[in-house]
């Protein structure tokens, strides 16, 4: 059983709710809500490979792998973290996450608006609307708009604000550290 302090392999499937990002923060969601057979939407996020060729996400550079990682220290998102505990081996568990345990809250202060010139001198490249680019700080975002003299910049992570699924396969527990080579995904920063 994952209980806390286990090491815990899973493959994990993350889907948007809605099957598409919306423009603005939906309304908030009860946080872990099962979802037996509610249409899930596009796959944004997959640790098994043969999801990933079935829908069409697969790519060449991506190690596709079961995720590794020591229940509940923080090291996946909350929300996944605190599904697989309880889990047995072999079980699979589809929960529903609000953006309080997934990817947070859009906050438009991570929207900023900065001289054109100085991202293009940065980057040594013109600006262009999708482009990403970071900060001085090491922080990733896209560009969302560019006018003549002005570029803004999106920091949001891409799923902020975002309701999502997950799909939890438990494939193994350890009580000790495995040496498997697994990954550590889902986190914070990326699924």
């Amino acid at each position: 059983m994952a209980d806390p302090g286990t090491i815990a392999i899973v493959h994990l499937t993350g889907r948007l709710v809605d099957g598409r990002r919306s423009e603005a923060p939906a309304g908030r969601a009860e946080t872990n809500a099962s979802v037996d057979g509610a249409d899930a939407g596009e796959v944004f996020e997959t640790t098994d490979v043969d999801v990933a060729l079935e829908e069409g996400i697969y790519h060449d550079h991506r190690d596709f792998k079961p995720l590794e990682f020591r229940v509940g220290e923080g090291h996946v998102l909350p929300g996944i973290d605190r599904a697989v505990q309880g889990m047995t081996e072999g079980e699979t568990r589809t929960v529903v996450l609000d953006p309080a345990e997934a990817y947070g809250e859009r906050d438009e202060r991570e929207v900023v608006t900065v001289p054109r010139e100085e991202i293009e001198e940065r980057s040594a490249t013109t600006a262009e609307v999708d482009d990403l680019v970071r900060s001085e700080t090491g922080d990733v975002g896209w560009i969302t708009e560019v006018s003549p003299e002005t570029v803004t910049v999106d920091f949001n992570n891409e799923l902020a604000g975002e309701r999502v699924e997950f799909e939890i396969r438990l494939l193994e527990v350890h009580a000790t550290e495995t040496g498997h080579g697994g990954r550590e995904a889902a986190s914070r920063g990326g699924a």
